[in-house]
């Protein structure tokens, strides 16, 4: 199976790749998420994930940190069943004044309890979070092999850029793989299509975020992640910089509270093509384009070759889906359907009149934990450049 990127692919660099389903958004206790990093950890190996990025804000995980387990009831229970699960061995408490505080388990600890080559992988991660004035930047830095503090600015797009500098700039001094992403860019509406348009350096946005608060959809004044995503796009292309990829992220915090109020696990995800499961390949494939994003649609085949989109869903008895190839032409400067069939395949031809095209794949399945009224289960293929 072949996946496809910004340029035409012949079919040979797919042997022997492998797709991998992973999470680049993830809180835990050691930041505002409401669990320990092992229950976490498990639940996304238990659900069929290969890879788990715990991205929590403005920490690396590996410094020495207690928490206070809350009075209340849930996380009373959630304390007995993980020193019953890890034991006394693994969890280190203790007692103070009838409160129980328990010892977070580093990055270190907790990958090598988990890691299983080939089977899951545990990226470490942080999510740099930064502010100006009333406004929030959180920019995930994935494969992080050393702590960023929050650069700040003078503006959105000045401490935008100046993250993603302080990533690039430790990308460059270790020469190791590390991926910056913009998070959640209408939340509480703080970040615009200009600023977007301002960075140098970036290849990636999240255009679906799980959490409750994100505004996906954007509103009456606002648009929509999915339109910034084609408008920063026509802008790049015009501007001769790369191409923006799309991701889907859970951004979880919530694992006791359950439904829309909550942000919680298994809302969406990316499928990573790549020949082994570590940071620097994932990391390169997703970089070259291989890999979509989901919030449950499963595709059997991702080919571009010969000019030609080739999308397959792997279909679930009782439910219908909707391919549409959605792109710009040359010249112009808005994004518009250029087919869609109903129906599991469905191929696309670039003509030389397109400036680019990618595919959304809607299904009739509803999703089991929707946010927003994002009531059915989706999938978006990255853009392809025609050049």
């Amino acid at each position: 199976m072949e996946s496809c990127g910004d340029s035409n692919k012949s079919t040979d660099t797919a042997v022997n790749k492998k797709w991998y389903k992973g999470n680049l958004h993830t809180h835990s206790f050691w930041s505002d998420g409401d669990e320990f990093p092992e229950t976490i950890l498990e639940w996304y190996k238990s659900h069929d994930y290969q890879f788990i990025a715990l991205s929590d804000h403005n920490t690396v995980s590996m410094e020495e940190k207690w928490i206070q387990v809350r009075e209340d009831s849930i996380y009373q229970k959630s304390f007995v069943n993980y020193l019953a699960t890890y034991g006394e061995d693994w969890v280190e408490h203790k007692t103070d004044s009838g409160k129980v505080h328990v010892k977070l388990k580093t990055y270190t600890e907790y990958r090598d309890l988990f890691e299983k080559p080939e089977e899951f992988l545990v990226i470490h991660s942080e999510e740099i979070t930064d502010r100006y004035e009333d406004k929030h930047v959180h920019m995930n830095a994935t494969n992080i092999q050393e702590k960023i503090d929050p650069q700040g600015g003078n503006s959105i797009s000045e401490v935008m850029q100046n993250n993603l500098d302080a990533v690039l700039k430790q990308r460059k001094e270790t020469g190791v793989p590390i991926m910056p992403h913009i998070n959640h860019p209408n939340f509480y509406y703080s970040i615009s299509l200009d600023d977007m348009i301002s960075l140098k350096g970036e290849r990636f946005f999240e255009v679906y975020n799980g959490h409750p608060m994100v505004h996906n959809m954007g509103d009456s004044t606002h648009i929509s992640t999915e339109e910034m995503w084609d408008q920063i796009n026509i802008s790049y292309i015009t501007a001769k910089k790369p191409i923006m990829y799309g991701l889907a992220t859970d951004d979880s915090h919530n694992y006791h509270k359950m439904g829309n109020k909550w942000s919680n696990s298994g809302r969406g995800w990316v499928m990573v093509q790549s020949d082994t499961l570590s940071a620097p390949s994932l990391i390169e494939a997703m970089e070259r384009g291989d890999f979509y994003s989901t919030t449950g649609v499963t595709l059997k085949t991702l080919d571009f070759g010969d000019k030609t989109l080739k999308v397959e869903v792997e279909p679930e008895t009782g439910i219908e889906y909707n391919i549409t190839f959605l792109g710009c032409l040359k010249g112009e400067t808005e994004v518009k359907e250029l087919k869609a069939v109903k129906g599991s395949s469905a191929s696309f031809e670039l003509t030389d009149d397109i400036l680019f095209v990618r595919s959304k794949i809607s299904s009739t399945k509803l999703q089991k934990n929707p946010i927003e009224d994002i009531k059915y289960e989706s999938a978006w293929t990255q853009p392809i450049l025609n050049d």
